[in-house]
């Protein structure tokens, strides 16, 4: 029996990612991965760094990389209101490399600059590790 499709549609402050009809998706919750099919009861989960992998009704796939916000399910479909959010041919892999070093020298030089924001610091990293793994993965 063929999945029913439902609305997804991926939001940041500055722009709409994505807007289309999924079949199902995996998300990065706070607490771990939760996948969603249509018919879902409603809900409201805050989302981590991670993919957003998802499967459109022609059964092909794709992953996004955000970066923490929330996922709303509703009669109407899911939204997510994402921080971030990266479309595979969107992640800058120079630019994430550059973030990620960037990250770990400012974490290196956080006991000799107890001022540094070391949280700031590691979710940058945490943030750059997530695009490179999914440009990673997107390239395979």
């Amino acid at each position: 029996m063929p999945q029913r499709p439902y609305d997804l549609q991926v939001v940041t402050p500055e722009r709409v990612v994505l807007s289309e009809s999924v079949v199902s998706l995996i998300a990065p919750g706070t607490e771990g991965k939760f996948g969603v099919l249509a018919r879902h009861a409603p809900l409201v989960a805050e989302l981590g760094i991670g993919e957003l992998s998802l499967t459109r009704p022609d059964g092909t796939r794709d992953e996004l990389a955000i970066a923490n916000g929330f996922l709303e399910v509703s009669a109407d479909g899911v939204t997510v209101l994402a921080d971030a959010a990266e479309r595979l041919d969107e992640i800058d892999v120079e630019r994430a490399e550059l973030a990620w070093q960037r990250a770990e020298r400012r974490m290196s030089r956080e006991a000799a600059e107890p001022d540094l924001d070391i949280e700031r610091a590691r979710v940058a990293l945490l943030r750059a590790m997530n695009r490179l793994k999914t440009a990673e993965r997107g390239r395979r």
